[in-house]
């Protein structure tokens, strides 16, 4: 631990690596965002329970991936953060064609998996740059295939720790977007494959991320697609038609190789990637008369919010 922590119940307990004030630009893919008031990457299952049972009734609480898909504003997020990358990893079979895959499996291990496993229908995954809890959160997907498409059963934990198990049909699910019992987070999901040529599926994959290394800039900080694509067309198109690749604020830079990335090119600020989408959004809409719904999750409080409340 490190800072002056607030109170938890029983806190020597808790086996998990629990942080104050941590950095969130530590922990998402855009590489930047404000602290955490408290961060905690629990051991395990268990362990994540006990720490939500023992959190102050009033105190937020906000489920952390990969970090993709997500835009943390500079001033950081208020309350809990639970951190499911380097946690909540079981991965194995349920059912001879069904997957059990914890919160903070990273979609490409289950699309080899799947594959290893002579099963087929998770080979889109790889292309998720994300894990499997925020593949839940939003019905991530790619390459023409969806994360609930494949869901049979979900296990998730309430804001005291209490387990449960819900169906598809406890979902409004929809393009990108998921909604639910309210205070849930996912913890594990259940995927329903198909029996079939494991060396095919595999060959499928090098594929998928072939295509994907021609078209994305990778090894550049981003989250991603930034905007949903609208019913018949693509968001990149758009973008690119309206004359935008190449265009920035500060060190945020629409990338020049897929015009719906924004890549951080170094010391970038939240505040100027959340700049650039708007900027970005508002183009398309004025040229095109189309709006770009975006797929990037924002989050957290502005920089002088949060030193306002801190000093208030």
């Amino acid at each position: 631990m490190k800072g002056a922590a607030l109170p938890l119940q029983g806190e020597p307990d808790l086996r998990g690596e629990l942080l104050l004030a941590e950095p969130l630009a530590r922990h998402t893919s855009w590489r930047v965002g404000g602290p955490a008031d408290r961060f905690y990457r629990p051991a395990d299952l268990a362990d994540l329970c006990a720490f939500l049972s023992r959190l102050p009734p009033d105190e937020p609480v906000f489920w952390l991936g990969l970090g993709s898909n997500l835009l943390v504003r500079d001033g950081g997020i208020r309350g809990a953060v639970i951190a499911t990358q380097g946690a909540l990893q079981g991965l194995g079979l349920s059912q001879l064609d069904t997957l059990r895959v914890e919160a903070g499996v990273p979609c490409a291990k289950v699309a080899r998996y799947g594959a290893a496993q002579h099963l087929t229908g998770a080979e889109f995954l790889v292309g998720i740059p994300g894990v499997m809890g925020g593949a839940l959160a939003m019905n991530a997907g790619a390459w023409g295939g969806d994360t609930w498409s494949l869901v049979t059963m979900v296990e998730t934990v309430d804001r005291r720790g209490v387990l449960r198990r819900r169906l598809p049909a406890d979902y409004a699910i929809a393009y990108r977007q998921v909604r639910g019992p309210a205070e849930e987070g996912f913890v594990a999901a259940h995927l329903q494959l198909r029996p079939g040529d494991g060396v095919a599926a595999g060959r499928r994959i090098r594929e998928l991320l072939a295509r994907r290394a021609r078209t994305q800039p990778m090894g550049l900080p981003s989250c991603g697609s930034v905007f949903r694509n609208p019913p018949g067309d693509h968001a990149a198109r758009l973008i690119e038609a309206a004359g935008l690749k190449g265009s920035g604020i500060g060190a945020a830079c629409v990338s020049t190789k897929h015009a719906n990335f924004i890549i951080n090119t170094g010391g970038a600020t939240a505040a100027e990637l959340e700049a650039l989408i708007h900027h970005v959004a508002d183009t398309v809409a004025r040229v095109h008369g189309v709006h770009l719904i975006p797929e990037v999750r924002i989050v957290g409080a502005y920089q002088d919010a949060a030193r306002t409340a801190q000093t208030g």
